[in-house]
């Protein structure tokens, strides 16, 4: 079995609601090896997408509330660049809802993550060969036809596999996923399944979370987040 590339330590996430404070997470302990697909699975509220916030440096924990660690490197040291480095090169981020940009069309939009990556003047000089992985990309999803098309001439589930290249675009060691199928009908959303699990194959590390345990069923592993904590692995 590989070593962990993510390990989650003693995590507690507490939020400021007026006078109230709200802890989220409570002691959380998790471990991600390397080509596991892992499915975080917990009723709504239980912690799921903070859990996920914090493992894309998307947002941090309370103070002395535990570590994140990234094969073996502690987040809590990181520096506002290396977050950001992490994000637009390390993690793949998928989101229930697809935030494309409406002005942009599929191979653009798909594209754009390599234009954060490089800035717009390195993104210039690698169009040639970026456009060409966008274009694979969407190819392998089923949507070659698509690329000229706006998101606004896409079905919801179009737009999904489009919100998953853009994710794939940088080649990410991690792939982060807010449940990915929550916007869509059945039928639409085993399809997307379908194609994350065809990246799995493929190698590619995931961390899904999910209220649907039969979603949750096509990963490698399981775990049960109740009340901000891990009860079941």
């Amino acid at each position: 079995m590989n070593d962990p590339i993510l390990q989650v330590r003693a995590i507690h996430k507490t939020y400021r609601l007026g006078r109230v404070d709200v802890p989220v997470l409570r002691g959380l302990d998790l471990d991600v090896r390397e080509g596991e697909w892992v499915a975080v699975l917990g009723a709504s509220g239980s912690g799921k997408s903070t859990l996920l916030h914090l493992c894309g440096a998307l947002d941090r924990p309370d103070r002395n509330g535990g570590s994140i660690t990234y094969r073996g490197q502690s987040m809590s040291g990181w520096s506002t660049a290396e977050k950001d480095r992490y994000r637009n090169t390390t993690v793949g981020f998928v989101f229930q809802f697809y935030h494309l940009l409406p002005e942009m069309n599929v191979l653009e939009n798909t594209a754009l993550a390599a234009m954060v990556r490089y800035g717009r003047w390195g993104y210039s000089m690698r169009r040639r060969q970026t456009n060409q992985r966008a274009g694979e990309l969407l190819e392998a999803f089923g949507l070659s036809q698509r690329l000229r098309h706006k998101p606004a001439e896409l079905s919801g589930g179009e737009r999904q596999r489009v919100a998953i290249a853009r994710a794939l675009m940088n080649e990410p060691q991690l792939l982060l996923a807010d449940e990915p199928t929550g916007n869509l009908d059945a039928a639409t959303g085993a399809q997307i399944l379908d194609v994350i699990a065809r990246t799995h194959r493929e190698g590619q590390t995931i961390v899904m979370v999910t209220h649907d345990r039969a979603i949750a069923g096509r990963a490698d592993r399981i775990v049960q987040l109740t009340a901000g904590r891990i009860v079941a692995a």
